[in-house]
């Protein structure tokens, strides 16, 4: 039974993304007290705060979720690894910084599925106030926000030979991915200020963390949503490993903002969603709602690696131990610059796969060193100098699911992004290589090539790069859509991201995408968090 018991009017359950925002915007009314719960520790490791330190938390336990999925049929039965921000912050905390938005269309898409206000002219407005822009303000940018974006602070020679190469086969430059229009090549804009990783707890709670009506709570482990009737009034939570259980109550609403992983499997713990996957368990069935934990959807994502011959990329051996490392910090902490400051895929884009496709459908992310298995794989970064072109499918046809893997609250989700299930989706990553290629044979880049690493040079059919794929192929860590907005059957929340039956209840994160944007998704989960503010807040006035 939950040893303490205290009261807010809204209960936030995950200090990432989306749960820093709402913490910020409906806690600026005194009169509203605000809880938040993040599973994680504060974000107090260094590592969180440089840049680079996205090498060392991607398999930190203590930060990182470090998830891993289920077996995958399509993809000679891999369990692969799924990091997701486990702190202050969220993903926000320990991802590339890379700021872009997706495609118009994404947005207008979504309303055209029936879910009202979500069209790109009225999201626009949520990403410009949240922004501040390094470059200033304009049409499409803010610069009165406190999420800071920003050119890079250090960028590899070997990214200009990179872009010039990509355009050389006839991808145009764009110097503004969330300009006029995405497609093209060109540096990304980065979540950083002066050099420091700016996460949305940096942007939107530490501003505001001595507010007296806001109460957030780390290393607090949701269990269960409680709900009487159809009401959601209130969490029951573990503190820390050996703490015991507490309660809150909510009088206003509880707001899942835990992400595409966490949110449906509380419901789920809650006995909220579809029979076949509570009764299982031995939970009792509160609200059917059989949308819950469905429609999960990702970026998947192949490498094409080069080992180098000129010598400008990182290689972590003897030369950058003892002469560059110690450079970089000087010049990282004197001046907020140098390989510190790099989120490492310092340029990339957005491109389309044949001359048929209406926009852009691959992004691709290049990487001045050896990228292998997350980071985790470091010996040809130490043995070889070399580079990396990520690239991915942007809108996947293949769709998974969120499960529960028992009835225990500590144990991790059942994940099964049923990656490749649809043909085209093999088909586009085949098209992917073959562009990865294209642009690293191309000059300048070329010069600076010495061999291929991978896929390998005796891959070469369409049937040999297939079997690379599904050997090698990974994820770009943005899953979405498991609680789906919308109004079929399969939706969990309405427009207003109400979850559809219930009362007191909302999810707010990635999870009620319907269809995943085309490209990074840490920018439009926090648009969709500001949207959210309003939308509670005004619901508030009209209750």
């Amino acid at each position: 039974m939950p040893t303490t018991e205290q009261t807010f009017d809204y209960i936030i359950v995950g200090g990432g993304s989306a749960g820093c925002v709402l913490a910020n915007r409906l806690s600026a009314d005194p009169n509203v007290s605000v809880c938040m719960l993040e599973a994680g520790p504060a974000d107090w490791n260094p590592l969180i705060h440089i840049p680079i330190g996205i090498i060392g938390l991607m398999w930190s336990k203590m930060f990182n979720w470090a998830y891993y999925t289920a077996p995958q049929k399509n993809m000679n039965s891999r369990e692969m690894f799924w990091p997701r921000g486990k702190t202050l912050g969220g993903s926000s905390s320990i991802n590339a910084q890379c700021y872009t938005r997706g495609n118009a269309w994404d947005y207008d898409h979504w309303a055209e599925l029936g879910n009202r206000g979500w069209g790109f002219e009225e999201m626009l407005g949520y990403f410009r106030r949240s922004e501040k822009f390094e470059s200033g303000a304009s049409e499409y940018h803010g610069s009165e926000g406190t999420y800071c974006v920003s050119a890079p602070r250090h960028v590899n020679p070997l990214n200009r030979a990179f872009i010039e190469a990509s355009q050389a086969c006839g991808l145009p430059r764009n110097d503004d991915f969330g300009g006029a229009t995405e497609e093209g090549v060109g540096l990304y804009s980065v979540a950083q200020d002066n050099g420091r990783r700016c996460s949305n707890a940096d942007a939107f709670l530490h501003p505001v963390a001595d507010r007296k009506n806001l109460t957030v709570i780390t290393r607090a482990r949701a269990k269960k949503v409680l709900i009487e009737g159809k009401r959601a009034v209130g969490v029951t939570y573990k503190k820390g490993w050996f703490g015991g259980d507490h309660s809150l109550r909510a009088k206003c609403e509880v707001l899942l903002c835990g992400g595409a992983i966490n949110s449906p499997q509380l419901l789920l713990l809650s006995g909220v969603g579809p029979k076949s996957e509570i009764e299982p368990h031995g939970i009792p069935v509160v609200h059917e709602l059989k949308g819950v934990g469905r429609n999960l959807q990702d970026h998947l994502d192949v490498s094409v690696i080069d080992i180098e011959k000129t010598k400008l990329s990182l290689r972590l051996g003897p030369k950058f131990l003892l002469i560059e490392a110690p450079k970089a910090v000087y010049e990282y902490f004197a001046h907020g610059r140098g390989q510190l400051a790099s989120n490492v895929a310092e340029s990339g884009g957005f491109a389309r796969s044949d001359e048929s496709q209406p926009r852009a459908d691959l992004q691709l992310h290049f990487i001045a060193t050896i990228e292998q298995d997350h980071g985790h794989n470091l010996w040809n970064t130490i043995k070889h100098y070399g580079y990396t072109l990520r690239v991915c499918d942007l809108r996947p046809k293949s769709r998974g699911y969120i499960g529960l893997k028992s009835a225990d609250p500590m144990a991790d989700a059942l994940i099964d992004p049923n990656y490749l299930d649809h043909p085209d989706d093999l088909a586009q990553l085949v098209k992917a290589v073959k562009l990865g290629r294209k642009i690293l044979r191309a000059e300048p880049l070329a010069g600076h090539r010495e061999r291929e690493l991978e896929p390998g040079e005796t891959v070469a059919s369409d049937a040999e790069i297939e079997a690379f794929i599904r050997n090698r192929a990974e994820t770009i860590y943005h899953p979405v859509g498991t609680c789906k907005m919308g109004h079929d059957d399969e939706a969990v929340v309405d427009d207003r991201l109400r979850v559809h039956g219930m009362q007191g209840l909302r999810v707010v994160d990635a999870s009620i995408m319907p269809t995943l944007v085309g490209g990074n998704t840490n920018a439009p989960t926090t648009a969709i968090a500001e949207k959210a503010a309003d939308m509670i807040l005004e619901d508030r006035l009209t209750a």
